[in-house]
């Protein structure tokens, strides 16, 4: 089931990448990101709501907040580090580099959670994250040190929050895994657009304006946001975190080998590479899973 509900997510994800990058040239990059929490949580609060009406509502505990302050901040604070990262350098090398988002959450679910990390099981996530570096077509030798350390920022701050996440499912005392997913979705949402909403408030109230003559297109954004992120949540209620990105990499490799220009140019020898290695790093994680 978590491997069903990582494909679905990551196919919605894709789409909602689509609808705020166009949101991205009308609202710009802040406004673009803040549209995926404060036009989300309506759609997660209302799924919450019709599941509760059926099973009533888990107890809501001090850890389950915490933990998932600590997700919904590091995921607001990998979101910045990410812009950085994007801007300091080409796409492939800031792509490469927050790819590497799997191991650092490996590491930190046995740290912080006790998850069991096992050789084979780092084995796996560490083939399938050198394969997308390899299929990334990222220059190195133009890579800055700043820049570099600013993406392997971001991919760890990234999977600090994926690590909260879970954390505060795994604190709900019950309810099954769709409810506590639909419950952690919904406080992390209001948390980040609350700090969302304060931010614009304060620094960008021109961005906020943006935002409201684009509800539109903001809601559709939102919509698939929130979708997304209840499918990544379902996958971190059954299984590690680690699994559940690891796979999710999978997504790079379909859209290399549906896009026209792989298509119309072919494959280099580095990107066969980095596909066969991201498909045994994935196969072999499923099999030790």
């Amino acid at each position: 089931m978590w491997i069903l509900a990582t494909l679905i997510a990551a196919a919605a994800q894709t789409g909602r990448n689509a609808a705020q990058a166009g949101l991205t040239g009308q609202i710009g990059t802040i406004g673009a990101t803040a549209v995926r929490f404060i036009f989300g949580l309506p759609f997660a609060a209302l799924f919450l709501a019709v599941l509760a009406s059926r099973t009533g509502l888990p107890t809501i505990g001090p850890d389950t907040l915490i933990w998932a302050a600590l997700g919904a901040g590091a995921q607001i604070a990998a979101t910045a580090f990410m812009l950085v990262t994007m801007r300091g350098q080409g796409f492939g090398v800031a792509t490469a580099l927050m790819k590497t988002e799997p191991v650092t959450l490996a590491i930190f679910g046995a740290l912080f959670l006790a998850e069991p990390l096992g050789l084979a099981r780092l084995a796996a996530i560490s083939l399938a994250v050198l394969g997308v570096v390899l299929m990334s077509g990222a220059d190195w030798s133009r890579a800055r040190s700043r820049t570099v350390a600013t993406g392997i920022a971001a991919g760890a701050l990234f999977g600090l929050s994926a690590i909260g996440f879970r954390g505060a499912i795994l604190a709900l005392p019950e309810g099954e895994a769709l409810l506590r997913a639909a419950v952690v979705l919904v406080i992390a949402l209001a948390m980040q657009s609350a700090a969302m909403l304060l931010w614009l408030i304060l620094r960008e109230p021109h961005t906020l304006r943006a935002i409201a003559r684009s509800w539109r297109v903001s809601l559709a954004a939102g919509a698939l946001g929130a979708f997304a992120s209840l499918f990544w949540f379902i996958g971190f209620a059954l299984t590690s975190a680690a699994n559940v990105r690891t796979l999710a990499l999978v997504e790079v490799f379909f859209a290399q080998i549906l896009s026209a220009r792989l298509f119309r140019e072919g494959a280099s020898a580095r990107q066969i590479l980095g596909m066969v290695l991201i498909v045994a790093g994935v196969a072999l994680l499923i099999r030790v899973a």
